[in-house]
C-alpha cells in the first residue's frame, strides 16, 4: 500500500523539520504528525467491516467514507486529544492537525480519470478541487523519494542528537 506509506512518510518529514526547529518537540512528537497524517485513511476500516454489516447492525445507514474528509478528519482528531491529558491537548491537537492536513494535500495531488478530486469539505460543501494530477496512489516513485527525504532527515536528526548529547557529557 505505496499510498499508506507515503503519507506515514511525509508526516514523518514533516515531524521532524517541526522537532528541528522547535526543541521542545521529542520523537513522541514527531509520531503524533504521523498518526495524523494516517487518520483520514480510518475510511479503509471498512476492508475489515463492511458499511453493510455496521448498517444492519446500526439499524440506519452507514458509510465509512466521510472519514476521508476534512470533517471526518477533525472529528477523528478531536477523539485522539480527547486520549491525552488536559495540559498536552493544545500541542497534540496542532500536531495532528498538521498531519491531516498533510494528507489531504497530497491526496488532492492524485491524477483522477475525472480530474476532479474527492469532496474533501463534505459535508460543507459538495464542491470537488480539480486534482493536482501529480502522481497515482499505486506509483513507487512518491514512495522513494519521501522515503529518501525521511531518510535524510533522521541522519540529520541523529548527528544532531549525538553532536549535543557529547557536548553536554564532562571529560575527564
Amino acid at each position: 500500500m505505496a499510498d499508506l506509506l507515503t503519507h506515514l512518510l511525509v508526516g514523518y518529514s514533516i515531524g521532524t523539520l517541526l522537532s528541528l526547529r522547535y526543541e521542545r518537540l521529542r520523537p513522541a512528537h514527531v509520531s503524533l504528525v504521523m498518526v495524523g497524517a494516517a487518520s483520514p485513511d480510518l475510511n479503509r476500516i471498512e476492508l475489515v467491516v463492511s458499511d453493510g454489516f455496521v448498517a444492519g447492525v446500526l439499524g440506519l445507514p452507514f458509510s465509512w467514507e466521510p472519514l476521508h474528509t476534512l470533517v471526518g478528519s477533525a472529528l477523528v482528531t478531536g477523539l485522539l486529544v480527547l486520549l491525552v491529558a488536559p495540559e498536552q491537548r493544545k500541542r497534540v491537537l496542532a500536531l495532528v492537525a498538521v498531519g491531516v492536513v498533510s494528507h489531504h494535500v497530497l491526496d488532492l495531488l492524485l491524477i483522477t480519470p475525472t480530474g476532479q478530486s474527492y469532496a474533501v469539505f463534505w459535508p460543507i460543501l459538495e464542491y470537488r478541487v480539480p486534482s493536482g494530477d501529480l502522481y497515482q496512489s499505486t506509483d513507487r516513485w512518491t514512495v522513494l523519494a519521501s522515503g529518501s527525504c525521511a531518510a535524510l532527515l533522521w541522519a540529520i536528526r541523529r548527528r544532531r542528537d549525538t553532536a549535543a548529547s557529547e557536548s553536554e557529557t564532562p571529560l575527564d
